[in-house]
């Protein structure tokens, strides 16, 4: 029997997909874009020997540029026209996030609804053109700098070698952000997040194969690979069943009388996210990490104190991790003030006469829903940390693709998550729109 409902709600799902064309075409707009993007990170920035900067990244394909590299699918190790990626604006979306926090004016434009929402997008395409020309301007010297053993990296050096550099990568990243812009408007799913996750999800077939060319040659046991193989398996159920499990807040509402009618005395429930942030501090926080490693990793040559900076600040090192684990759980709790505001959601609970029970209506709501959500902060900012940390380990000390890295597969479960969710709610809103149709054409007869 249970095989049966399951069979009938499969066909019921497919006969509503095969009609819902709006879908279709959202889906097949979603596809298009990612290829174009994929098609963008083979393209090669002029004046670039392809074989030095390959050889360049095989040697340090276990550093922060390899961690690029993964968020960018590969295309820095080509050195393709989107070797900047998308992570320019995501750096920009953290600064003006922080500054709307700290700066009044930008925070009574986050008040002002869809007008200062478009303001704030203004301001930081215009952070992300500014933070991408100088990590272009950086790569562009880096890369004059740079000789493998089949000669320099750069074929012509020079002032025009740098202009074409930087206007290449800086037009590569800022049609990126329109690529995802368009997505998440016109597409299924966050753009930025499904062209994160495209480039992690590409180079997985390649990590694979690493892995058990590893396990061929005896750089790593039978048992170590299986053993990796299962913390995958449990680091995704645990992904998983955390993104999933919700905190159930009961909420009333009393019984009013509007002329011989009685409304109200509903109980519902809020849910509350574990993991409120979702995959947003992973992300701020490589980003973050990748600007000032960016600085030190170019700086080859310069003063001692910036190459021990720099050495301690590497991947897998212990201030690496230290500086990793705490900007999670800052990035967790401030993303989750953002997101959350526990004086508005009272307010508008007092305003529609819903209540607690037990807590009283207004700013004893707002300090409930304060402590309760810093609680669940706690616990998703620890979960975060571990998810992203322990598989770090064993990359750092086991020489493993980033690609089986924590952060990878959170991006890549928590989108995949996402983005199915918004596919079933445009099938939901599909057939709930039939069932209108339906209804009307038998109320005309």
């Amino acid at each position: 029997m249970a095989s049966a409902a399951e069979q009938l709600a499969s066909n019921m799902s497919l006969g509503v997909f095969s009609k819902a064309t709006e879908l279709k075409q959202r889906l097949w707009f979603t596809l298009a874009a990612l290829v174009v993007y994929r098609i963008g990170t083979y393209i090669p920035v002029p004046g670039v020997d392809a074989s030095v900067m390959a050889e360049m990244m095989q040697s340090h394909s276990n550093g922060l540029l390899g961690m690029f590299d993964m968020f960018g699918g590969g295309a820095l190790g080509r050195m393709a026209v989107f070797a900047l990626n998308i992570m320019p604006y995501i750096s920009a979306s953290i600064i003006i996030q922080l500054m709307s926090a700290a700066v009044p004016q930008l925070e009574a434009l986050k008040k002002e609804g869809e007008q200062g929402r478009k303001k704030l997008n203004q301001y930081t395409r215009y952070l992300t053109v500014f933070i991408a020309l100088f990590q272009a301007y950086g790569i562009a010297i880096g890369l004059e700098s740079m000789r493998g053993s089949f000669g320099p990296a750069v074929i012509d050096p020079g002032m025009f070698f740098r202009f074409s550099c930087v206007i290449t990568l800086v037009g590569g990243t800022m049609f990126l952000m329109w690529i995802g812009e368009q997505i998440t408007a016109r597409g299924v799913g966050n753009g930025t997040s499904l062209i994160i996750m495209a480039g992690i999800v590409a180079n997985l077939p390649h990590a694979a194969a690493n892995l058990l060319e590893m396990g061929r040659t005896g750089a790593l046991s039978a048992f170590f690979i299986l053993f990796f193989i299962v913390l995958a398996a449990g680091t995704i159920a645990a992904i998983v069943f955390i993104e999933r499990a919700q905190r159930r807040i009961n909420v009333q509402y009393p019984k009013r009388q509007v002329g011989n009618r009685m409304f109200g005395g509903d109980s519902t429930h809020m849910p509350l996210k574990i993991n409120t942030s979702g995959v947003i501090p992973p992300i701020f926080a490589s980003s973050i990490l990748l600007i000032p490693a960016t600085l030190a990793g170019f700086a080859i040559g310069g003063p001692g104190w910036v190459q021990t900076i720099a050495g301690q600040f590497a991947h897998g090192q212990p201030m690496y991790m230290v500086l990793y684990a705490f900007m999670i759980v800052f990035f967790s709790y401030f993303y989750t003030a953002v997101v959350f505001n526990p004086e508005e959601t009272a307010d508008n609970l007092k305003k529609y006469g819903g209540f607690i029970p037990g807590i009283r209506p207004g700013s004893a709501t707002a300090a409930y829903f304060d402590r309760v959500l810093t609680r669940l902060t706690t616990v998703g900012g620890f979960y975060l940390v571990v998810i992203c940390l322990l598989p770090e380990i064993l990359i750092s000390n086991y020489g493993l693709p980033f690609y089986f890295g924590g952060t990878s597969i959170l991006i890549v479960v928590s989108v995949t998550m996402d983005t199915v969710t918004q596919v079933q709610s445009h099938l939901l809103a599909h057939q709930y729109e039939g069932l209108i149709r339906k209804s009307r054409v038998k109320g005309r007869r």
